[in-house]
């Protein structure tokens, strides 16, 4: 009876700090922001697409040059998807009616 005591209160010891465990991983994520120039009024047609040395792009498939060759937004998030960059958010800002928009996009990628 001692015995089968024992092998129950280690069986829920075991489960207990085994769900401790996995339920305090928390995910770390690599962020990219990639400025987007597009021309106002023109249906989305980029004009520039600028990205800054970032420390998320070290050690990673994707370079700063292929990036700012893209033709379209489309293009850019295509790409950023093919190398497992996951999209979070764009933010636009506009200042008069006939300039260029600037948007911000923001990636992420799970950190191995």
């Amino acid at each position: 009876m001692k015995l089968s005591k024992h092998k129950i209160l280690f069986f829920f010891v075991f489960l207990l700090i085994t769900t401790i465990g996995i339920s305090q991983e928390i995910p770390k994520y690599d962020y990219l922001e990639i400025i987007v120039v597009q021309k106002a009024n023109n249906s989305g047609r980029v004009k520039r697409v600028k990205i800054q040395e970032q420390k998320s792009l070290e050690g990673k498939q994707i370079t700063i040059k292929e990036i700012e060759d893209l033709e379209g937004t489309s293009d850019l998030l295509n790409y950023m998807n093919a190398a497992n960059w996951e999209f979070v958010d764009r933010q636009s800002v506009v200042s008069e009616e006939n300039d260029p928009v600037w948007m911000s996009y923001i990636f992420r990628k799970k950190k191995v």
